[in-house]
């Protein structure tokens, strides 16, 4: 499976998982989450303008990606994700924002 591949693209695939009420979270994330009765893992990243400006927001976004590529398989599989990214992420660094990540997917998986 492409790694590209498993991302949500789709407003309605994003709906789908908030209407399934399932979270988790901390100070960076909120973190929304369905069973997808597929065989892969898919995560989206939200990042509202209430955040931030658009540059601040792709940065955080990019990071994210990165990390969610680093640490792929600590999600498990046949599960959409999704992690709406509050006003909090703004001020943190890199390795901030990976901590804050695990953090939450350790929470999931316990």
């Amino acid at each position: 499976m492409n790694i590209k591949d498993c991302y949500l693209k789709k407003n309605q695939d994003f709906q789908k998982v908030y209407r399934k009420r399932q979270t988790n979270g901390n100070k960076t994330f909120t973190l929304f989450y369905k069973r997808n009765n597929m065989s892969h893992k898919r995560v989206g990243f939200v990042i509202t303008k209430k955040v931030a400006k658009a540059v601040v927001r792709n940065k955080i976004k990019r990071r994210l990606r990165e990390i969610y590529r680093d640490h792929f398989d600590q999600l498990k599989e046949g599960f959409d994700y999704v992690f709406v990214v509050k006003t909090q992420a703004v001020d943190l660094d890199y390795q901030a924002l990976e901590r804050a990540f695990l953090h939450v997917v350790k929470r999931l998986n316990k």
